[in-house]
């Protein structure tokens, strides 16, 4: 079954559509002879939760590792408020997923909070009150302020999940990438993410987060964008986020008992 993406007609009376925190054109990636992306089309507007959702495989970290440079693409370009990410790196920040990290390494967490700030300080300065105040601020956010001292190998899956969340807000970017940080934590860390996440929305900030939870895509996210290579769907959950275009993402049949929880 095949569901063409969302695509807004033109509408001569309707109001200028809202800014893009961040697109891609033509974004096409491979892994050696293996296509990942295939012409990739995919736009986020400023002050959303945008979901990316899809199948295992389907190219969800990689769309945001290739925006942001950490894949190299075959073809196609991102861009970011309007500019390539050099001119604007210090407005995006990204949040990887925790088992990308060596949590042996020896340091704490107000420390590696604390390297959230370091974009902001150049090569010379090495981080002051200033800083360290800002970093125990964004642990006071995420709701783990007791832990500034602790190891980061002694932290539950959760609490580092919660450790990488606030060296992103210290960073305070306008556009957030955050790559699968519900996977395997506690419903409490789960809590306190989304209770953040919702702040910065109403805060006119912007987060694209992979996410692999149909269940909670309607309670998590304002926007969804369902993706296996290329772009089944995407824009406002209520439009994209429907048990057919789910279905076509996730190459399933309509007698498939799949989808109980959508609307």
């Amino acid at each position: 079954m095949t569901v063409p993406p969302l695509v807004s007609a033109a509408d001569p009376g309707a109001s200028d559509p809202p800014p893009h925190a961040c697109r891609t054109r033509n974004l096409s990636v491979a892994y050696r002879s293996e296509p990942v992306l295939r012409s990739v089309d995919f736009a986020v507007p400023e002050g959303v939760v945008m979901g990316i959702v899809g199948p295992n495989g389907a190219g969800k970290s990689t769309l945001i590792k290739a925006m942001l440079g950490l894949v190299k693409p075959l073809a196609g370009a991102s861009e970011f408020f309007g500019q390539p990410l050099p001119s604007v790196r210090r407005r995006v920040g990204y949040m990887p997923q925790s088992t990308s990290v060596d949590w042996d390494f020896p340091t704490t967490v107000l420390d590696v909070v604390t390297m959230g700030t370091y974009g902001s300080l150049g090569w010379i300065r090495r981080p002051g009150r200033a800083e360290r105040a800002r970093a125990l601020a964004a642990l006071e956010q995420t709701g783990i302020p007791d832990l500034a001292r602790r190891q980061i190998g002694e932290l539950s899956g959760g609490q580092r999940q919660r450790v990488f969340l606030a060296r992103a807000l210290v960073q305070a970017p306008d556009l957030y990438f955050m790559d699968e940080p519900f996977q395997g934590i506690d419903a409490r860390s789960q809590q306190a993410i989304v209770t953040v996440l919702h702040e910065l929305r109403a805060q006119g900030r912007t987060v694209v987060l992979v996410h692999h939870d149909l269940a909670t895509v309607r309670e998590y996210c304002d926007h969804v964008t369902l993706l296996n290579r290329r772009i089944v769907a995407s824009g406002p959950v209520d439009e994209a986020f429907t048990p057919d275009r789910i279905r076509a993402a996730y190459e399933v049949t309509a007698d498939d008992d799949f989808l109980p929880f959508v609307a």
